[in-house]
């Protein structure tokens, strides 16, 4: 779906979606002004051209014991593709990695990881992470204090 293949009812269908997820159609239809068989029919128009790619519930980390998060640049041996479908490829099967970034600049991924506390991460680090063969050099940043996280996209400008 292409800018011009949606109009500003399909934007405020989204960005209440983003804002509250589990709105039943009925409830989304009057937040946003139409019948509900209408909002039905636009909000499975822009699931099929992928503009919503499902639907997740968002969970407490901290309660969930998850005491640690780290952003970790890793560096790749070789700048050839073999490598780095290597590492993509062992990035699937690591649960602690909830995000994996190709970059530009000093590092070429970009990592999110969630761990239980210091020690997890730094087993996770040293024994994990570092023993992929195709991985040079690793730069963690540990998380001191969450000021902004959202998923929401800024569509204002849309």
């Amino acid at each position: 779906m292409h800018e011009s293949n949606y109009d500003s009812m399909d934007l405020r269908l989204l960005d209440c979606l983003q804002g509250e997820a589990r709105l039943s159609n009925v409830e989304l239809s009057e937040r946003v002004h139409l019948s509900p068989s209408q909002c039905l029919r636009r909000l499975r128009r822009l699931e099929q051209a992928g503009l919503v790619r499902g639907y997740a519930a968002h969970l407490d980390r901290e309660r969930l014991g998850f005491g640690v998060v780290a952003f970790v640049n890793v560096s790749l041996e070789k700048q050839s593709e073999h490598p780095a479908q290597a590492f993509n490829q062992a990035v699937q099967d690591l649960p602690e990695i909830l995000e994996c970034h190709a970059v530009s600049g000093e590092a070429d991924y970009l990592l999110r990881v969630v761990t239980a506390d210091l020690k997890a991460f730094s087993d996770f680090l040293m024994h994990r992470l570092l023993r992929l063969p195709m991985v040079a050099h690793v730069r963690s940043s540990i998380l001191l204090d969450e000021v902004k996280s959202t998923t929401a996209l800024p569509l204002g400008h849309l």
